[in-house]
């Protein structure tokens, strides 16, 4: 499949966000990443509802909205109403995750679910075939500009092992330290999907960048 570049907003420019996102319709990023935090899930606050609202009546890009947040499925409706394109949640973070992978379907939205570095694939076995993606974190979830977990190219290939043992159509993303060192090694251990947030939105020239690891 083309390989997906989905720029993450956490790391644009809030002072001046609508220039970060027009920037990104004339990219060939596919998707825009929604980093949404609650400070309580992860030690941090990202953004709510207001500026996802903003975020879409400005961006042409399919919104890919990762939810580290508790209680998920509180808030499935309004992703959905808003138009988000695919809603993420945290496996560690769902009670009743097959319960909230058919909330977000009924709604529309794609279904994906996000693993922390430390959760091996393995807890995905009885509902990997009913997700449209799988994202695995490849730093802990919170915090930007963090180093790239090397133990994430092994989960790769437990998951693709998975995905194949169970006949789903699951793709693979993968967010965090995300960077032309790593990209290549990425896509070929199995990646479908990069999210690429300080190495897209704190380079010279955003564009091209977005460009090259489209092709890298």
């Amino acid at each position: 499949m083309n390989r997906i570049i989905a720029p993450s907003l956490l790391s644009a420019d809030f002072g001046n966000l609508q220039k970060d996102i027009e920037m990104i319709n004339q990219s060939e990023a596919d998707w825009l990443h929604l980093d949404v935090m609650d400070g309580v899930f992860v030690p941090n606050i990202s953004f709510g509802f207001p500026v996802i609202k903003a975020v879409k009546e400005i961006c042409t890009k399919k919104l890919d909205a990762h939810l580290m947040i508790v209680e998920p499925d509180k808030y499935v409706e309004r992703f959905a109403e808003i138009g988000v394109y695919s809603l993420n949640v945290h496996y560690e973070a769902c009670l009743h995750l097959h319960r909230t992978i058919q909330s977000i379907k009924k709604q529309g939205m794609k279904a994906a679910v996000t693993l922390n570095p430390h959760t091996p694939v393995s807890v995905l076995t009885d509902i990997v075939q009913d997700v449209d993606m799988v994202l695995l974190m490849s730093v802990n979830p919170g915090f930007g500009g963090q180093a790239f977990i090397e133990n994430t190219y092994s989960k790769i290939a437990d998951l693709k092992e998975l995905i194949a043992k169970k006949g789903s159509n699951a793709i693979i993303q993968i967010d965090g330290g995300v960077n032309d060192k790593n990209a290549r090694k990425l896509f070929e251990a199995g990646a479908d999907s990069l999210v690429a947030g300080n190495y897209v939105f704190n380079s010279k020239d955003p564009l091209s960048t977005i460009s090259d690891l489209k092709r890298i």
